[in-house]
């Protein structure tokens, strides 16, 4: 990750957050200031990557489908603010080697357990974050946004950390701890839109 250009993007996009869509932050304090961290959001607007990096007082990187990465500037500079790619027809084998690589440096990782935009609420969603919970022994902060979806219309976002949480320690996640771990995720997920909702 190029810091410095990450750092300028942040503090741009951050900027133009506040004043475009009056943005706020709820919960900084539950996002951990260091070691291995999965930030695990909703996703209803191409906005969500870029703004909930900005507004995470962690420096984030995040899976992109691969497809971005050919579109010229875009690609150099999503690459630039620590995205790398995620083939979402074939094996995810890469992108998972690398979020590794990430926690295992002390670093935090971005997801998006339902995999793309659900604006309906009818995708369900990949145990992909549970997975990588458990293989590097991460605890998970859950995060929302709440009006991205409506920017063009430049309604107000707001943004929110939930307490992490962790699978269970001393011995090996099966399927189902993971399915269940990533039920209770996505829990946490909706019941911090509930608590932001009412105040936008």
């Amino acid at each position: 990750m190029n810091t410095a250009f990450y750092d300028f993007a942040k503090a741009t996009v951050r900027c133009a957050a506040c004043v475009l869509w009056r943005a706020r932050v709820y919960g900084r304090e539950n996002v951990p200031a260091s070691g291995p961290l999965i930030v695990a959001c909703n996703h209803v607007s191409y906005l969500d990557p870029p703004l909930m990096g900005c507004l995470c007082p962690r420096r984030i990187s995040y899976m992109a489908k691969k497809e971005l990465f050919e579109v010229p500037v875009l690609g150099a500079m999503i690459r630039g603010l620590g995205a790398y790619a995620v083939d979402r027809k074939g094996s995810a084998t890469s992108a998972i080697r690398r979020s590794l690589q990430v926690l295992e440096a002390g670093g935090a990782v971005g997801i998006f357990p339902e995999g793309t935009r659900n604006r309906s609420g009818e995708v369900q969603p990949q145990t992909g974050v549970a997975l990588l919970a458990s293989l590097a022994k991460a605890p998970v902060v859950p995060a929302c946004i709440v009006g991205s979806d409506q920017a063009l219309r430049l309604h107000r976002i707001d943004v929110a950390f939930g307490p992490p949480i962790s699978l269970q320690a001393g011995r090996k996640a099966t399927r189902e701890d993971l399915a269940k771990f990533t039920g209770d995720v996505m829990n946490a997920i909706e019941q911090l839109a509930g608590s932001i909702g009412g105040n936008t």
